[in-house]
């Protein structure tokens, strides 16, 4: 889960940063296909990228750990939803930074600690009452939850309020891509 975010964000924020750094951007965006062709063509690559590197992590680690996924389909669901969110995510990071500083500091100072703090490496049951409440603002909470359910049958959170959660988490990240479509928000100028 840990590689899947980091790809999925890194992975479309390089991707449409690269096009508004060489200038080439103003060429995609005058060819005749809509927002939503630009969006699925960069944030598709991205998630496809993180998915088959997912896969490949999950089947190399067949090699050195006996493991079985409780619940297969919903871990394949899990698994899309968490790589297109974040790799829309990134692509919202990419349009946003006007330089390669900036397209380090989100993944670097909030995607980072907000993936250690969410319960990754531990459940969220251990930490005091209070920083268990404070840990559901997190919505990476979520996604590993969901995605440990779908392995052992177990989860902090149920797996309704995760699947909920992580569908919310996507509708507002293309929320603000339409939004910056829309408004040609650092595209136009």
């Amino acid at each position: 889960m840990l590689m899947l975010l980091t790809q999925s964000v890194s992975n479309a924020s390089f991707g449409i940063y690269m096009p508004k750094y060489s200038g080439t951007i103003y060429e995609v965006l005058s060819a005749p296909v809509s927002f939503v062709e630009i969006v699925v063509g960069y944030v598709g690559a991205a998630a496809t990228k993180s998915i088959i590197l997912g896969l490949l992590i999950l089947a190399t680690a067949t090699l050195f750990v006996d493991y079985h996924v409780e619940h297969p389909i919903w871990m394949l669901a899990f698994l899309v939803l968490t790589a297109l969110a974040f790799s829309l995510f990134g692509f919202i990071i990419g349009i946003w930074a006007d330089g390669f500083e900036k397209l380090q500091i989100i993944p670097m100072m909030i995607v980072m600690p907000l993936t250690f703090l969410g319960g990754t490496f531990y459940s969220i049951d251990m930490l005091p009452p209070f920083w268990q409440k404070v840990t559901l603002v997190n919505p990476v909470v979520y996604l590993v939850s969901g995605f440990r359910w779908s392995f052992y049958g177990v989860s902090d959170v149920g797996v309704e309020i995760s699947l909920a959660m992580t569908l919310g988490f996507l509708a507002a990240c293309l929320t603000i891509v339409w939004w910056i479509f829309k408004t040609g928000y650092k595209l136009k100028s």
